[in-house]
Parts: C-alpha cells; structure tokens; sequence
C-alpha cells in the first residue's frame, strides 16, 4: 500500500496520525506541506476525492485567516484556493492519501479506516485510547 501524509510536525494531531500509520505497519511518505505545499492542481485533487470544498479544509487557529478577511462567505473557492497557495499553514492537517481513499484525519482516528492493518488500539500524545471499533 502507498501511503501519503500532508503533515506539519509541530501538530500533535498530525503527529499521532503519522504514527498510527507507522504503528499498522506502513512507512508513508511524508510531505511537510509547510516546506513543500501540494500544487493548487493536488490540492483540487484532493478536495475533489474527500468530496470537500476549499472553505471544508481552511484552517482558522495560528493562521492569518482573520487578517485576510477568510471568513467573508462571498469569497468563493478560487479566492480561497489563492490564500492556501500563498499561505499554506491555512491548508487543516493532516490529510493523508492510501489505496482506499483520502481523508483530513481530524481527529487522528479517521486514517485508521484508509489503512490495510490499522493498530487495533493507539494511546495518543495526550493519553486518549483508541480503538479501531471508535474509528469513524
């Protein structure tokens, strides 16, 4: 199974995410979409296979959402596609691309269903228990 992950390492989400996947036995590709953003064609991509619009996927906390005026519901998803492109930490992770589909794994426990053999249980950063029957 190929493995992608959009991942920012300074989010614990996305941290947990990135070892549950290590976890079910798959080494991903790592993308640090901060250093290296998807093109704006991915990113269509993307949104296109999570059924998702650009607003779906627009990130509020510690980005400049509020400065450029993002929550403006007249700007449409081009507007909004141009603010991800020039500002990537607006782009929500981690979304995370298999074999089986794509997913913004918020919370972690989504990307266990696009996993061959997800873990059976995981115990997050901040002590929270999963297990693969919580997995939604």
């Amino acid at each position: 199974m190929t493995v992608t992950i959009y991942h920012n390492p300074a989010c614990g989400t996305s941290r947990n995410t990135l070892e549950m996947i290590r976890q079910s036995g798959e080494e991903p590709q790592v993308v640090e979409y901060l250093k290296t953003p998807p093109s704006r064609e991915v990113l269509i991509e993307l949104l296109d296979v999570m059924g998702m619009k650009p607003r779906d996927i627009l990130r509020k906390k510690g980005t400049p959402y509020a400065e450029l005026g993002l929550d403006d519901p007249a700007l449409g998803d081009e507007e909004l596609l141009d603010a991800m492109m020039a500002h990537p930490i607006l782009i929500e992770r981690p979304i995370v691309v298999t074999d089986k589909g794509v997913a913004l794994c918020r919370p972690s426990e989504k990307v266990l269903p696009l996993l061959d053999n997800p873990v059976a249980t995981f115990t997050k950063e901040d002590g929270e228990a999963v297990s693969v029957g919580s997995a939604s």
